[in-house]
Parts: C-alpha cells; sequence; structure tokens
C-alpha cells in the first residue's frame, strides 16, 4: 500500500555446527514472518552453520549438512511464498569455499553473492569473491543451480502486470560498510532501493555505536533503506562475542534497531517507504548524474522474482504528526536553537552588509516575537546597543488588550526602541477615501488594516537608516494567508522558511538565553496567546475574537501536508493516509480531507505571493522562496491534486 515495504531481521539461537537444528530455527522464522506480513527476511552472516565453526569450515560432513539445509529452506519457502529470505551460508564452488548470501523466494534460490571483503583470519578457510559470476550446478548447491554473483542484485516485480514501480534489493556484508571501494554505490546507482548488510563480526565497545551512525549514513547518503543484521550471540564461543545488532534505517533515519547490547532470538519487523526513496533520488541532482555517469545495469543486474504486490499496509511505519519538528526534548531544544541561530546569522549579515537597522512591527504574537528576538540577537552579536532596533506597535480595530500589553511589555524589558502608531484613524479615512462601509467586515476592511500596517513601517524605516524586517512564516507563505504587499512584503523576512507549528518551539528554546531573560514571562504568555491576525474586533471581553485556525484550518495538519508535498512530492491520496493515521486520535477522515482540500486549492492559487517574496535565508530543508527551492507557475492547474481527493 503506498509504497511501503515490510522488512525484517531475523537473529535465530544459532547452534555452532547443528546445520539441522538451524535451518529448523530459520524455517520457524520464515514461518512467522509471513504471517506479520513481511515482505523481505533478512538473516545473519553464516546463519545456516554459525560464524564462529573454524576448521569445521573443511569438514564434508559440514557441507552435506549445508545442501540439506538448504534444501529444507527453500521447500519452506514455498510454504511462504510471499516472502523474500536472504542468508547466510558456506557455498563450495570446486576447490573454493565462499561465505555466501542466497536470495531464496518460493523454493528458489534465485541468488548467491559472496564476500569479497574478508578479514585476515577469514581468508584461511574462505576464498574471497572478488570478480566472481560463474554458475554452481545442482550437485554442488543442494537446490536447483545457480549464478553466484560477486555484485548480486535482484528486482523483486511487485508492479501489477508490469507497469509502475518495481523494487530491486542489493546484497553485500557487514565488512562491506567499511570498506574503502563499497559496493553500495554502484547498486544505489543501478537501481538498488534496499541495501542488505549480512554481518557476523566479534563486539567491542562501541562498535554498535559505529555501525549505527554507518547503516544510518549510508541510507542518507545513498537516498535508500539499508538494512543491517549480525550473528547473535548464541553464537559467541572463546574468544569473541557476538551481539546480535539490526539496524533499519531510511534516508538517514534510523526506523529500528534491537533493544539490548548482545541479543539473539528475536524477530524485528518495519515498515519502509520506498516511495520516500524514490522521491528524494529524483530531487537528488548529484544521484542522478552520477547514476548516469557510473550506472551500468549489464554489470549488475543478477536475477529478477515475478512478484504479488507487497503486503504492507505502512502501519508499523512511525509518523510524527509535527514532521518539522523533533520528538524529544533534548533533539527539539538543540534543532530549535540551530535553526534560531541561522536566522540570526543571516540578518546579522544583512545588516552588517548595508549598515541599516532593523524595524519590526510588534504585534505580540507569536510571528513578530520571533523576529523581534532574532533581531535583538543579530545586533547583540554586531556589538550593537539593542535600542538599535526598533518596534513599532500599530494598534486598530482587532487589537486585544492581552496581545497590546505584550507588544509593549516585549519592546521594553528587551530595551529596543519603542513606538506606537494608532492606525484607526489612518484607515477610516482611507476606508471613506474608497468608498468602503467599515461595517462590512470582508477582506477590504481585513487588508486595508494589514496594508497601512506595512506603509507606515517601510516610512518609518526610511527615517531611522533601517530596513523592515517581516514576520510572515513557511505555513502563511503556502496558504496564502497573507495580505499581499501588506504583511505579505517586507525588505528582509527572517521567518519566511520555518513553519508555523516550529515557530512556538523556537520561541520557548531560546526564552532561556540570557539576553531575553528580561522578557520570559512575557514571551511565556505569548506562546499561551491564539493565533489570530487581530483584523476584526476583539469580543465584548477584550478577548481575541478572530482565531486563524477556525478559518484556514488547523495549523499541525496544514504544516504536515505541506511537509510531505515539499519535501516528497507525494500525491494527495497517500498524504490523506498518512495524515490519518499520523491524526486518528484527533481528526476523522472528513476533516482532513475538507482541510486538504483546503491547503490544495490555496497552494495553487496563492503562488503569485510567492512567487515575488523578500529575500530571507533558508533555515530549513524545504522552503518556497523561488530563489532557491520552489519555482512554479502562478497559473497552475490543480485538477490532477483535487480529482484525487474528490476520490477519496
Amino acid at each position: 500500500m503506498l509504497d511501503f515495504i515490510r522488512i525484517a531481521c531475523a537473529v535465530p539461537d544459532v547452534a555452532v555446527g547443528d546445520v539441522t537444528k538451524n535451518a529448523e530455527h530459520i524455517c520457524n522464522y520464515i514461518a512467522e514472518a509471513d504471517a506479520q506480513k513481511v515482505d523481505l527476511l533478512v538473516f545473519p552472516e553464516l546463519a545456516l552453520t554459525g560464524a564462529s565453526c573454524g576448521d569445521l569450515f573443511f569438514e564434508d560432513a559440514l557441507h552435506t549438512a549445508v545442501k540439506a539445509g538448504l534444501r529444507k529452506i527453500a521447500e519452506c519457502s514455498a510454504e511462504h511464498p510471499e516472502v523474500a529470505v536472504v542468508v547466510g551460508l558456506p557455498v563450495r564452488v570446486g576447490m573454493r569455499l565462499y561465505n555466501c548470501a542466497a536470495v531464496i523466494v518460493d523454493c528458489n534460490v534465485v541468488g548467491l553473492t559472496p564476500k569479497t571483503n574478508l578479514s585476515s583470519y577469514e581468508k584461511r578457510w574462505f576464498t574471497p569473491g572478488t570478480g566472481v559470476r560463474e554458475f554452481i550446478p545442482a550437485s554442488e548447491l543442494g537446490v536447483r543451480g545457480v549464478v553466484v554473483d560477486e555484485d548480486y542484485m535482484v528486482e523483486l516485480n511487485s508492479a501489477p502486470y508490469g507497469v509502475g514501480e518495481k523494487t530491486a534489493f542489493g546484497v553485500m556484508f557487514g565488512s562491506d560498510l567499511t570498506a574503502p571501494l563499497s559496493k553500495a554505490p554502484e547498486m544505489a546507482l543501478n537501481g538498488a532501493e534496499v541495501l542488505i548488510s549480512l554481518d557476523a563480526a566479534p563486539e567491542v565497545v562501541g562498535s554498535r555505536d559505529r555501525r549505527w551512525e554507518l547503516v544510518r549514513n549510508q541510507s542518507d547518503v545513498l537516498n535508500a533503506v539499508s538494512v543491517y543484521c549480525s550473528a547473535g550471540y548464541m553464537e559467541s564461543t572463546q574468544d569473541g562475542v557476538y551481539s546480535g545488532h539490526s539496524v533499519i534505517a531510511e534516508a538517514g533515519s534510523v526506523l529500528a534497531e534491537n533493544e539490548h547490547l548482545t541479543d539473539s532470538g528475536y524477530l524485528m519487523a518495519m515498515d519502509c517507504d520506498l516511495g520516500k526513496v524514490r522521491s528524494l533520488r529524483r530531487r537528488n541532482d548529484a544521484f542522478r548524474e552520477n547514476a548516469a555517469q557510473y550506472g551500468s545495469e549489464q554489470k549488475l543486474w543478477s536475477g529478477w522474482i515475478d512478484w504479488n504486490d507487497f503486503r504492507s499496509d505502512g502501519s508499523l511505519y512511525h509518523l510524527n504528526k509535527l514532521p518539522f519538528i523533533p520528538e524529544t526534548r533534548a533533539e527539539r531544544e538543540a534543532y530549535c536553537r540551530e535553526v534560531f541561530q541561522i536566522q540570526v546569522s543571516g540578518l546579522k549579515r544583512r545588516l552588517k552588509a548595508i549598515g541599516c537597522n532593523p524595524v519590526i512591527g510588534i504585534s505580540g504574537g507569536l510571528d513578530s516575537t520571533l523576529a523581534l528576538l532574532v533581531a535583538v540577537e543579530a545586533v547583540r552579536q554586531l556589538g550593537r546597543e539593542n535600542s538599535t532596533v526598533y518596534g513599532v506597535t500599530m494598534p486598530c480595530f482587532g487589537t486585544s488588550d492581552r496581545t497590546y500589553r505584550n507588544a509593549w511589555d516585549l519592546m521594553e524589558k528587551l530595551g529596543i526602541t519603542s513606538k506606537e502608531i494608532s492606525i484607526k484613524n489612518a484607515v477610516t479615512q482611507h476606508f471613506a477615501d474608497i468608498g468602503h462601509d467599515p461595517e462590512l467586515r470582508n477582506g477590504t476592511y481585513e487588508n486595508a488594516q494589514a496594508r497601512e500596517r506595512t506603509q507606515i513601517l517601510m516610512d518609518y524605516a526610511s527615517l531611522v537608516n533601517g530596513i523592515v524586517v517581516g514576520t510572515g512564516d513557511l505555513s502563511e507563505l503556502a496558504l496564502g494567508w497573507c495580505t499581499y504587499n501588506g504583511d505579505h512584503m517586507a525588505m528582509y523576512g527572517v521567518n519566511g522558511s520555518v513553519p508555523k507549528t516550529l515557530i512556538r518551539w523556537i520561541v520557548e528554546a531560546v526564552a532561556d538565553l540570557p539576553a531575553f531573560a528580561p522578557a520570559k514571562e512575557t514571551l511565556m504568555d505569548v506562546l499561551d496567546t491564539p493565533i489570530s491576525p487581530e483584523l476584526l474586533p476583539p469580543d465584548a471581553k477584550g478577548q481575541i475574537a478572530q482565531q486563524t485556525e477556525d478559518i484556514v484550518g488547523p495549523y499541525a495538519l496544514h504544516d504536515f501536508f505541506l511537509y510531505h508535498l515539499l519535501r516528497y512530492g507525494f500525491e494527495p491520496k497517500k498524504i490523506y493516509a498518512l495524515a490519518c493515521r499520523a491524526f486518528k486520535d484527533d481528526f476523522d477522515g472528513a476533516t482532513i480531507k475538507k482541510w486538504l482540500t483546503s491547503f490544495c486549492r490555496r497552494f495553487f492559487t496563492q503562488q503569485f505571493k510567492r512567487s515575488c517574496q523578500p529575500d530571507g535565508v533558508k533555515a530549513l530543508p524545504v522552503s518556497l522562496s523561488p530563489r532557491t527551492d520552489w519555482r512554479m507557475p502562478s497559473e497552475a492547474s490543480y485538477r490532477a491534486w483535487m480529482s484525487q481527493i474528490e476520490e477519496l
């Protein structure tokens, strides 16, 4: 469903040298994996015999048992034809012995790949598989003859009738993770979306963390799913302890890892999103160019398998409902402070280059608060006084007592130059000039206030040798929730690449910095204030009456839609399915469909505002700047997207 594949690592309690028992364990895990609807099952290196057999690898009896064990596993796979199995075993070819990984599907051993990067002690028994590509007859293997290939890749034809995406995986060993010339890049450039590493390396202190980072980094650099499965502690003997470490990573994120430092006797399953892998590769210029330059399908393709659709429904895949925000507190705080420093550095460079002062419209809301904090920190790092930041609060019909008080408290406690300019009379006069009835609370009523504020800021900036620092954020740009040539415009936008759901966390993360200590209490109150443009009058109690999320929808949903659209280019039906799963405890399907419809319509029709947005530093991996990330015609049709939504 929706490009998910379910992958599992199985680490049996291996009995070293007891092939019959090990084959039984492997078959049991195949059955268990099938019951869990696993599509691809990976076992450790030499799982059929155990990796620590030593000179037993020379014994004929062991290899006779290996043939029988491989035949038993192949027969078992016939009972579970929807599970592709990768398992490690020793394979004799004439006078040579190879440490191999076998790919088994529906009673067929469809391929073998030999280990090439052998340690000095492994070379006592095994021959490096470098350059090997030969046919092994049935008499040598115990099952139907098959090709042993150094660079083994297999294609799972999971697309119905051969139409659509197909999935390829490449098989290698743990030693390839650290080899200067790893097989992984060449396999990835030739289409392998899943990179499998079988291992059996003795554990030493620090090796678990190193492997974790190697697997994660491989998935990141190669835009792939990386699977690592290592021999379990039941193989430990004499001078070495095996850890049973397993890791499944996707595009730079570790999705699953076994729990214990030394482990054995477990199956760990996880869903992986191949749609994400494919999208990242399409958008990665270097990957595409390298694939065109170094790809060689003739050399690398070794096999293919006719396949049914993958059975994964994505239910094991962890979804962050706030994808722009790290989930743990420690990661979130570090992330937010890094984003903040990028914002500060961008503004600081602009101020230094043109020798001007920042001028900000202070509303008492989240966006202007973050912009103010960025400006204060920028001038501090430039060695200037806080008074060189100019804040202007411009109350009008919709200003509430709470935001008015917070705006003044922030300016005073941070020691900036503050000014109040009421725009009520100017806007009232403007209504009279254009013939608008002020009792008609429509778009004209709201936009006039936003444009009046921008005019004041622009003109005031020229008086104080300043530039207007815009406060609009990424979410507002995506939805077009800004007044063209009003709050839409500035001379530099510090929040332009920061989504609404992230802004509150940045403010909270930096509120404890010494420079902002005097204003911390006010900052906490700003965080508790409902999001509002305050363009309609407050209620009878002076409270905010116009709340943005009642009008355009929950920002949590819109930022979720935006992230998956910009980062991966997912189509609406997939975004909807993911949102229904992520927000299952918050919104029903009808509500999600309603706001997805609104998001899609607004995103397309408001492109003209993004086409001329002001300069602003890019702080996150995604941006809507027409100069760096997003180039879209303002007249583009959204029919293809809306037709999918209508069918949901």
